[in-house]
């Protein structure tokens, strides 16, 4: 089979490290679909298929349980070689001043939308994918989770951190489940990505964290889609349930 009939579902496409993963998994001749909450999606996709590529745009919040339930539709005739599935979407919200909230003064909605979003989400979009991947005996799905669940962050906050960390717990869950099926699950803990998400903290911020990588910056969002390219391929086909480090030995387990 090869990757032409294997449709790649992206979610948090329209920019930063989902938009570099879109790119990635169409390079390498997957169809894609690229999901999104925000409609700079479209010029996303628009721009894969200037490049030759096959690309699709959909309006979703992962959130919706409604919007996500009519997936099959939004995909149309996609649906059915869907192969791939590419968790991305994700919130970190911050305070005025760009840092994180103390948990002291962290509003109960903004923990319960975080989660929504980051975790509940996850889970809406996987339980909605199964069966088209079930049918064909074969799929990849792909959690893009965070080093703020492999350790303590000062960067992030507690609702993100504890989101993530509920994200790696679904994916060896589901891992165990799908595996009889042909299905890998795995996930991705990027460290600081220099993404719109990261450039949105305080000032000095990123530069302090960089002076303490090992390898001495932040790292770019190709180099987690390189990654989340390898877990898509069939050279990954007995590799599930992990979580792979994407953070110049910012984390070392």
């Amino acid at each position: 089979m090869s990757n032409l009939d294997r449709v790649a579902l992206v979610t948090g496409a329209a920019r930063g490290i989902g938009a570099a993963i879109a790119g990635k998994l169409a390079a390498l001749g997957h169809p894609v679909v690229l999901a999104d909450a925000i409609g700079e999606v479209e010029a996303t996709a628009a721009a894969l298929r200037a490049a030759g590529h096959q690309a699709r745009a959909i309006i979703l919040d992962v959130a919706d349980d409604a919007a996500v339930a009519a997936l099959p539709v939004a995909l149309g005739d996609w649906w059915e070689r869907l192969g791939v599935l590419v968790n991305n979407a994700g919130i970190s919200p911050k305070g005025p001043d760009g840092r994180r909230r103390p948990i002291a003064e962290l509003p109960a909605e903004e923990w319960r939308r975080v989660l929504a979003v980051n975790l509940t989400g996850a889970f809406l979009v996987s339980q909605a994918c199964i069966p088209p991947l079930r049918a064909r005996r074969w799929g990849r799905i792909i959690m893009l989770t965070s080093q703020a669940a492999r350790a303590k962050s000062l960067i992030a906050g507690a609702h993100y951190a504890a989101s993530k960390t509920g994200l790696m717990g679904f994916a060896r869950s589901l891992a165990a489940e799908l595996g009889p099926d042909g299905i890998t699950v795995n996930s991705i803990a990027p460290g600081r990505i220099d993404t719109p998400m990261a450039r949105g903290a305080a000032a000095g911020v990123n530069e302090s964290f960089a002076a303490n990588i090992p390898l001495g910056r932040v790292g770019t969002p190709e180099e987690v889609a390189e990654v989340a390219g390898f877990l898509a391929s069939d050279a990954a086909g007995y590799l599930t349930g992990a979580t792979l480090d994407v953070g110049g030995g910012s984390f070392m387990p």
